[in-house]
């Protein structure tokens, strides 16, 4: 009776009108084309650098970020303000590559190890030390990589 209720009133919490965004959106602007290479400055902000009280609190972060897109557009150049678009599961598959699997290559290898390895601080390196071929293995699939992880560009 009580599960009833608490997903009677998440569904009704739900708009149906409202659907997620596929789209990872940034604008910057182009600072170096060479050829279909554009280099393009973003300003990542975190959530409370628009607040009024950012000047007083410590939290507040923004950092320039440089992203290369690869396009044929002729009509761009240096200092041209566009938008920067990518595939969300582009992004989550990133984040797949980048900490989930390390974190479970580390986590699982800590608990095979502890019944085979008697000191713990042994087991932990041997642990860490596993990423490195991971690592290596990812940047042999450096080409295979950028060409599913890439981002387009479009003109404002």
């Amino acid at each position: 009776m009580q599960y009833q209720i608490i997903v009677t009133f998440a569904s009704k919490l739900q708009c149906p009108h409202y659907k997620m965004s596929q789209k990872i959106e940034h604008s910057g602007y182009i600072t170096r084309i060479e050829g279909t290479q554009i280099q393009v400055q973003i300003i990542q902000m975190s959530a409370c650098s628009s607040c009024h009280a950012k000047g007083a609190c410590t939290a507040a972060d923004m950092d320039e970020k440089f992203i290369d897109v690869e396009s044929d557009d002729t009509s761009l150049k240096v200092g041209d303000m566009v938008d920067i678009v990518g595939e969300s599961s582009t992004g989550l598959f990133a984040v797949l590559l980048a900490f989930v699997i390390p974190f479970v290559l580390i986590l699982t290898s800590l608990f095979v190890l502890r019944d085979f390895v008697p000191n713990e601080a042994v087991s932990g390196t041997i642990s860490l030390a596993l990423l490195i071929p991971y690592f290596i293995i990812l940047s042999l699939f450096n080409k295979k990589l950028k060409k599913k992880l890439q981002f387009k560009i479009e003109k404002k």
